[in-house]
């Protein structure tokens, strides 16, 4: 690997900078950066910059449109958004499903048609405010607010506005959806997650997520580094 822009595949465990230190001790280069952070259970494309004169125009990157697949797990809620937090099981009110028929919790989600989703998604389509998770890097007086909210520390985030231009259902049943999505910079795949189990009065969290493209970069031509 020398001097330039990879296309980098991070497989689901290590950290985005568990990535960087890897393609570092490969190329004995220590300006080493990457457009995007991953989550550590997340998978898929890392831009990647190798050199002083690459890792300067990470920031185009940064600002580029991204696709990803996501599995939703519907019917619970987790603190972090997602299948690392806290997670608590949600009971399906009759309030909420007016003809629930009180034989166990499966039946209650067999209510929550694919075409129900479809239709709650539409709210979510195009530029939207979106509320980060107190879980993220966002910065709050210069401190990150993960670093915070593991402190036990309430915090309240200011929705930012982001564009999300498709979403598509790829598989549905019970408790678990599919979707394809294409975003806009800043936009978070968990929240969007959450704010549709709002929005179905489900509760649902972010289970498994690929990111397939940045840009131009595409997960079929990304580059698998050996351990």
């Amino acid at each position: 690997m020398k001097h330039g822009i990879y296309n980098i595949f991070k497989p689901s465990g290590p950290t985005s900078h568990d990535i960087i230190n890897q393609v570092r001790k490969i190329t004995g280069e220590k300006r080493v950066g990457h457009a995007g952070t991953l989550d550590p259970f997340a998978e898929g494309v890392l831009v990647v910059a190798v050199g002083r004169e690459y890792t300067k125009k990470l920031g185009r990157f940064l600002k580029q449109d991204k696709t990803y697949q996501a599995k939703i797990k519907l019917g619970a809620v987790s603190d972090t958004y997602d299948r690392t937090g806290k997670v608590s099981r949600v009971s399906l009110a009759t309030s909420y499903l007016p003809k629930l028929q009180t034989r166990g919790y499966p039946k209650r989600g067999s209510l929550i048609t694919k075409k129900g989703i479809a239709s709650a998604f539409k709210k979510f389509k195009g530029e939207i405010q979106q509320t980060p998770p107190i879980f993220s890097a966002v910065k709050i007086k210069g401190k990150k607010a993960y670093e915070l909210a593991r402190k036990g520390i309430v915090l309240k985030l200011k929705p930012r506005r982001v564009k999300i231009y498709s979403i598509k259902i790829l598989k549905y049943k019970w408790p678990y959806l599919k979707i394809e999505t294409r975003v806009s910079s800043g936009t978070y795949i968990r929240s969007l997650a959450h704010d549709l189990g709002q929005s179905l009065k489900t509760g649902g969290y972010l289970d498994e997520l690929i990111r397939t493209s940045v840009g131009k970069y595409k997960i079929e031509k990304s580059l698998k580094l050996k351990n």
